[in-house]
């Protein structure tokens, strides 16, 4: 995995902590320029770290209305919260390949098991998401919500279009 825990780049492309800088800090890039999603959309604040199969992000439970209210978001957000993970994910290989950050499709989820009904709002929350497998514009992905009294888990299926056709 990459180490960068000293050097997280937030939503905006901050660093909260300046540790040890690596040759590899652009290609740890701001959360939106990752994503295809705009504004309030963008429900994760910063990539912690991230590897060939998987992806690490967090963020704070938010009280603007957008899911939930001003002391609760359900459980059930967490797919979004995955699910922008997973495009997190696509987007740091797109980089890498030089191509741009397209739009994907969640296509479903399996096994949503959740320890909670409700995510507190101001409450951190650490996503994972690992690839299973990936062919052809599909993939499939297990994730992981942890937070303090959290425990999420799911597989999520997802697409991406060819290039050609984005």
């Amino acid at each position: 995995m990459n180490d960068i825990a000293d050097n997280c780049m937030d939503a905006g492309g901050t660093t909260p902590r300046m540790g040890k800088v690596e040759s590899r800090l652009e290609q740890r890039p701001a959360v939106t320029e990752l994503i295809p999603h705009a504004g309030d959309m963008v429900l994760l604040e910063r990539i912690i770290d991230y590897d060939e199969q998987g992806l690490t992000a967090e963020l704070v439970v938010r009280g603007d209305g957008l899911f939930g209210d001003d002391q609760t978001v359900p459980a059930w957000a967490g797919i979004e919260y995955m699910a922008q993970a997973i495009a997190a994910y696509v987007g740091v290989k797109a980089r890498q390949a030089n191509e741009p950050i397209r739009m994907g499709f969640l296509l479903g989820t399996r096994r949503y098991n959740s320890n909670v009904a409700a995510f507190k709002v101001g409450a951190t929350l650490t996503i994972r998401v690992n690839k299973i497998m990936q062919d052809d514009g599909l993939g499939v992905f297990e994730c992981r919500i942890l937070g303090e009294g959290v425990d999420v888990a799911a597989n999520l299926n997802v697409y991406r279009p060819p290039l050609n056709n984005a």
